[in-house]
Formats: structure tokens, C-alpha cells, sequence
């Protein structure tokens, strides 16, 4: 199995260009599976979710893959799907894989999607994604494990989510896509990638508008036709990267970075001490003087995204002062807590606040990536601390990150993958 070593200590310098967003791949693949015709998605990174979600296309019986003339480009032709059952040794590893739910049953009428699993990072139900397919027509029931869904065509509906759901949001929307008549949905998440999942729906003939505010209105049409679309730069690779740089007090150029879908994150940055500078779609990280203590409290887009919690903490944990991390989207998203106090980190837990005295020494130690986001933390802290670190269980991080050893070091980072 994998682990990554780094030894901490070097100033990170130098220019590095983004990664497609993984999130967002995510969904546009799934949007795939509403046309017959070809959908082909640019500036796709390689990750294990990407493989993970073609793997599920192929046994639905679909045509897709990555393309042989461009590393970074996927093919999907969803026209020879003949199975409507999204197994659970493949939907079990990936939290995102549900969203084929949506588009099978307003295509085919029907769909056998295991329940899904992805990241131990706190509950996140998948009721308000039934309650909104069950709005629009369709009838679910659980079967050992397995959401199973028919139903006629579907229907328009007036729809409100209980709580803010990305996912839940994108999958409705896109069994709404194809519905009679109009849907409205209410309490819908703004996140950047349901953004840009509207705009390639569109370009696929849908009729949404919307996209970034709560109230999302969906007009169903007959069919929809492929697309070309190159996905965006992934705002959380940018937040990793920018934290990174200044764990080490670096200077770092980010291209293909939007920082129109980073304003929180760059907010806190500034606040803590570092210097942002924003040209174009590129963002520079510097710090001129010295950092210092704040408080963060993550929330649903436009509020700081809880997938930066833990890199900011690792930044924070070289910051002078006190600093106080509350977590408020998922109520398990402390697991790396013992890891960075086995690098030397001061925190104490306090429900769901973490309250940091910041300015300790960090220490190189062996530490175990328990999610994603996690191994992308312990990673920045690791950049900073004195020794070797060795991260194990380096396959969370494979999951939405391209290889972001190879990155670091090429910004000077004395990194390396072992086997």
C-alpha cells in the first residue's frame, strides 16, 4: 500500500497549475447518462473517484472511458446502458456514485443503486435525495441494502429540501431535467459545481435557471444532446495548495484557479496573514510577515467549505496565538485531530469546536490518513514539521487529488511516493 514521506522544512517557491475539480467531473458524468449522444468532459483529473464512476458506467452497460488521444479527457455514450443496477462493491467506495440514481429513473423509468459510502466523515443521508425523486413521481423502497426506484414518466413539482444537500441538489435536478413540466427547487445548494453542472446541462438543451441561488427552476424537455465541456479548475486542489504555501511562509503562483469560487477561503487566508494577489485565473500565496490566530466555522457555500477544514487547521497550527475551528456541516470531521497531535499539534476538542494554541513545533511522525480532506491536512502540516512524516493509507487522498506529491515537489517540497 502506498504512503507518502515528506521532510518538512522547505520554503515552498515556484508556479503550479490546477487539477480539474473532481467534484464536478463527478456530476457532469452522471448528467451523461441523460442523452444518447456522446458526452466528452476536458481537464478531468486522474483519480480514483473518476475510475471509480467509470467502472459503474460500464456496468450499467454504457460505453466509457478515458481517451486515448487526451490523458485528461473522458468519453461517455450512455445509448448502449441495458442495466439499471449500480452494484454495491463499486457505489460502497465513493459517496458521489449515487447521482446516477437521478438520471437512470427519468431516462429508463427505473434504477437498483446500492447504498452508497465514500468518506467516514459524519452522516450524510441520502433521504433528501429519495424525498425529492418521490416528489417528482417516482416510488423507492430499500431492498438489502439497495435504493430501488420506479415509476412513470415523472412529473414537475414544487420542491423544498429540509436541509442544504450538494449532491441531493444536483441528482433531483437532474431527474428534473427531463420531467413534465416545470420543477422548483427550494433550499437548493449554490456551491460552484452545481453551477456548473447547470451550465453544461444546459448546453445539453435543458431549460434551467437559477444556478447559484437557492431557488433553482427546472422546465423538463423532451431530450437532451451531448457535449464537449472542460471542467473547471478544483477550488479545494487551489485551498490545499494555497495553505500549503503558506504553512512553509512560500511564495506560489495557482493557475486555472477561479477566485470568484474561493472568496471564503481567501478571506481567511488574508486574515490569518497571508498575502493573496489575484490575476486573472491565477492566485499567488506569499507571506511577508508573520502569521497569526482566527476563527473558522465552516457552513454551506458561500461560507467557508468544510472540505478545507483541515488544511486550514494544519495552517493554523504554525499561526501565533489561539485559534478556534468549529465544524458545522458534518459531526465526525475531526478524525485528524490525533494525527496532528501526534505531529506535536496543541488542540482540544470541545464538541464540535477544536480550539488550537498555535506556534508549537511540529514534529515528524508516522500518521494514518483517515478521509480525503484529512490526508490533505496532515500532508500541509507535514510540509511544516521538523523530520520526516510518513502518511499512510495514501489512497483517500488519490481520491480527489492528481498525484499532489509530484505538485509539491515541484515547488520544492522534499516529498516522495513509496510503495
Amino acid at each position: 500500500m502506498d504512503r507518502i514521506v515528506v521532510r518538512g522544512g522547505r520554503r515552498l517557491t515556484g508556479e503550479v497549475t490546477l487539477s480539474g475539480s473532481k467534484n464536478s467531473t463527478l456530476a457532469l458524468m452522471a448528467a451523461a447518462l441523460l442523452t444518447d449522444d456522446e458526452v466528452v468532459l476536458r481537464n478531468v483529473p486522474r483519480v480514483r473517484d473518476v475510475d471509480g464512476l467509470l467502472a459503474i458506467f460500464e456496468a450499467l452497460g454504457a460505453k466509457a472511458g478515458w481517451d486515448p488521444q487526451d490523458s485528461h479527457a473522458v468519453r461517455i455514450n450512455a445509448s448502449t446502458v441495458c442495466r439499471y443496477e449500480a452494484p454495491y462493491d463499486l457505489v460502497r467506495k465513493m459517496r458521489a456514485s449515487f447521482m446516477v440514481l437521478g438520471p437512470l429513473v427519468t431516462r429508463f423509468g427505473q434504477a437498483r443503486v446500492s447504498e452508497p459510502g465514500g468518506c467516514a466523515i459524519g452522516v450524510r443521508p441520502i433521504d433528501q435525495h429519495l424525498k425529492g425523486i418521490e416528489a417528482l413521481g417516482g416510488k423507492t423502497h430499500l431492498d438489502h441494502g439497495y435504493v430501488e426506484v420506479s415509476g412513470a414518466p415523472l412529473v414537475g413539482v414544487n420542491f423544498s429540501f429540509d436541509i442544504t444537500t450538494v449532491n441531493g441538489t444536483q441528482n433531483v435536478m437532474m431527474a428534473a431535467t427531463l420531467a413534465k413540466g416545470e420543477t422548483v427547487l427550494e433550499n437548493a445548494a449554490r456551491e460552484p459545481e452545481v453551477v456548473e453542472l447547470v451550465e453544461v446541462l444546459r448546453k445539453m438543451g435543458a431549460d434551467i435557471e437559477g444556478e447559484g441561488t437557492a431557488r433553482i427552476v427546472i422546465r423538463g424537455v423532451e431530450r437532451l444532446h451531448g457535449v464537449e465541456h472542460c471542467v473547471a479548475g478544483d477550488r479545494i486542489e487551489a485551498g490545499t495548495l494555497l495553505c500549503a504555501a503558506a504553512v512553509t511562509h512560500g511564495d506560489v503562483w495557482i493557475h486555472g484557479a477561479s477566485a470568484e469560487t474561493m472568496g471564503a477561503t481567501l478571506e481567511k487566508l488574508r486574515e490569518i496573514g497571508v498575502e493573496i494577489t489575484v490575476q486573472g485565473d491565477s492566485i499567488r500565496a506569499r507571506v511577508p510577515n508573520g502569521l497569526h490566530g482566527t476563527h473558522v466555522t465552516t457552513a454551506p457555500y458561500p461560507g467557508f467549505a468544510t472540505d478545507m477544514q483541515a488544511q486550514i487547521m494544519a495552517l493554523l497550527l504554525v499561526a501565533e496565538g489561539s485559534s478556534v475551528v468549529t465544524e458545522k456541516v458534518f459531526e465526525n470531521r475531526f478524525m485528524h485531530v490525533p494525527e496532528l497531535q501526534r505531529l506535536g499539534a496543541d488542540i482540544t476538542l470541545d464538541g464540535r469546536s477544536a480550539h488550537l494554541r498555535g506556534g508549537a513545533k511540529l514534529m515528524g511522525a508516522p500518521v494514518m490518513a483517515t478521509d480525503l480532506r484529512a490526508s490533505a491536512g496532515l500532508l500541509v502540516a507535514a510540509l511544516a514539521a521538523e523530520g520526516e512524516t510518513t502518511v499512510h493509507r495514501v489512497y483517500h487522498i488519490d481520491r480527489g487529488y492528481e498525484r499532489i506529491e509530484e505538485k509539491l515537489k515541484s515547488l520544492g517540497a522534499d516529498i516522495r511516493r513509496e510503495g
